[in-house]
């Protein structure tokens, strides 16, 4: 007998439809294959479907099966479809009965019947809206990562034995009750907050520009000035994700696997901070089947790399087209899939090898040729990439040495991230019918004439500027998009010469 289950294929962040084929022939030799472009993991299910099976009390048939995953072209990866095969064997064989709705099945067999968490659930319960079908039945430990999607009765299943008696009507499965996403949102708890942060105010002030346009920033200071504080600090100020980053930020975390069990909606800004040893695939993504990377991962937050100079440098190249675009394309032989990347990188790193050039305190050991050859591992073109260029120096010893009430007189995070909060609604709304552009940062150079004004006082000082340091055309733009932020701070409609300078003091002091 013959027998077709639902279930899908996740490639990159597309869920695609797989019918999952299955045929028990009492004639011919008895055994058991599987086709349609199947992985190793998927092969092996056959000993994971049929011990399930047994250890449910039921009796494995003694026939010839086969197993096609279709379409047979598209690459079939993971143990999800341990569970279809094994509703597509019982259907055939008669113990139960398929729902007369369309439904997808989805889920890894524990050899004992029950159901592992498995990845990619919230890819799945979008696909399935948008076939039209009402059920899915997946592990109840990633049930709730579906529970989001209006429309869907999500069964959470615990084990293959429980989803027998629902199929035969003896005890039915309560589907979950649907959850709004807007009420599972909230904000990133930080690991410091801006007032434990004594002296570096003008760094304070980078990172709430940062913040509030959505702009890159490069920290350059000696070991100890506070530069991995400040970042670690940085998504105390940023708003809360919107209802529809949340979405696309969960749609990554659950292709990777990365929402752990009984989790649902990524709710809070990523913040990502991969070691320098961190290789390409890793950092970017790819692999013989791409998968999302640290940027991706970091979409809609913040990617912080320390030591910037220390990963590879074909890494840090990589990082040109999703610091430009805010996408990764990885192109294989089959195909190419395209990842979200819009994440603001924050990039800290020592002047040179020992970390001491230009301090006042400490003298460098350094010499000239290992200065210049640390400060080549960046290349220009990134370096041109990053809007705000901060000299972060060490802290005078008075400014550490402040009372109680003198440190709790420091501005603290939230009152920062009000006027974050308020500069990006402005942005908000003045991009809502531009698509792909939610802050400042990811203006296109067409945009500015219209959203960035400058005064004439304003845009003679720039001019000067670009011609005096011999900035390029690329710097120019970036300026203006920073300057826009700061007169969005100030609640300001026009840029004046105070937003420009103050822009430039973020460009100049690297000797650009």
């Amino acid at each position: 007998m013959l027998t077709k289950v639902s279930s899908v294929a996740n490639l990159g962040l597309k869920a695609i439809e797989i019918e999952v084929e299955v045929n028990v022939a009492e004639k011919g030799f008895p055994g058991f294959g599987i086709v349609g472009l199947a992985s190793k993991a998927v092969d092996e299910a056959k000993e994971r479907v049929k011990t399930a099976i047994i250890n449910s009390d039921i009796e494995f048939p003694t026939a010839k099966i086969t197993v096609n995953l279709a379409p047979a072209d598209i690459p079939k990866e993971g143990a999800c479809y341990d569970l279809p095969m094994a509703v597509g064997i019982l259907t055939s064989c008669g113990e139960i009965n398929l729902p007369k709705n369309k439904s997808f099945f989805y889920g890894e067999l524990s050899l004992d019947g029950s159901l592992r968490h498995t990845r990619g659930v919230f890819l799945l319960a979008f696909l399935a809206k948008e076939q039209g079908a009402k059920d899915i039945f997946v592990p109840r430990l990633c049930a709730n990562e579906a529970s989001v999607v209006e429309g869907l009765n999500v069964y959470p299943v615990d084990n293959l034995r429980q989803l027998i008696k629902h199929l035969r009507g003896e005890k039915y499965i309560e589907p979950l009750t649907p959850v709004k996403s807007e009420e599972l949102l909230e904000l990133l708890t930080p690991e410091f907050d801006f007032s434990e942060i004594l002296g570096q105010e003008s760094a304070k002030r980078a990172l709430e520009i940062a913040a509030a346009g959505g702009h890159n920033i490069f920290m350059m200071g000696p070991p100890g000035s506070g530069k991995t504080m400040l970042s670690r600090a940085l998504p105390g100020i940023l708003p809360c994700l919107t209802e529809k980053e949340s979405l696309e930020v969960t749609k990554i975390y659950s292709v990777t696997g990365n929402i752990p069990a009984g989790g649902s909606l990524i709710r809070q800004r990523p913040f990502r901070s991969p070691h320098h040893t961190t290789s390409l695939v890793g950092l970017i993504g790819g692999g013989s089947n791409p998968h999302p990377g640290e940027v991706s991962m970091a979409h809609r937050g913040v990617l912080f790399l320390d030591e910037f100079p220390e990963f590879l440098r074909g890494a840090l190249e990589a990082l040109r087209q999703p610091l430009e675009d805010g996408f990764v394309t990885i192109s294989r032989a089959a195909g190419s899939i395209q990842f979200p990347a819009q994440f603001m990188l924050v990039a800290a790193a020592n002047p040179c090898p020992c970390g001491y050039l230009g301090d006042e305190k400490k003298e460098c050991k350094c010499n000239i040729h290992q200065i210049m050859n640390y400060q080549k591992k960046l290349s220009g073109p990134i370096l041109d990439r990053i809007d705000l260029h901060l000299n972060v120096p060490s802290v005078d010893v008075n400014k550490l040495m402040l009372n109680s009430n003198q440190v709790n007189n420091c501005e603290k995070s939230p009152a920062i991230r009000e006027r974050v909060a308020k500069a990006r609604k402005v942005q908000q709304e003045r991009f809502a019918k531009i698509k792909g552009v939610h802050s400042n940062s990811y203006m296109k150079n067409r945009h500015l004439n219209e959203f960035a004004q400058l005064t004439p006082a304003a845009n003679l000082l720039l001019k000067q500027a670009v011609n005096k340091f011999a900035l390029s055309a690329r710097t120019y733009f970036r300026l203006i998009k920073v300057s826009r932020t700061i007169a969005d701070l100030a609640s300001s409609l026009d840029i004046n010469d105070g937003h420009v300078a103050e822009a430039l003091q973020y460009r100049i002091r690297t000797g650009e």
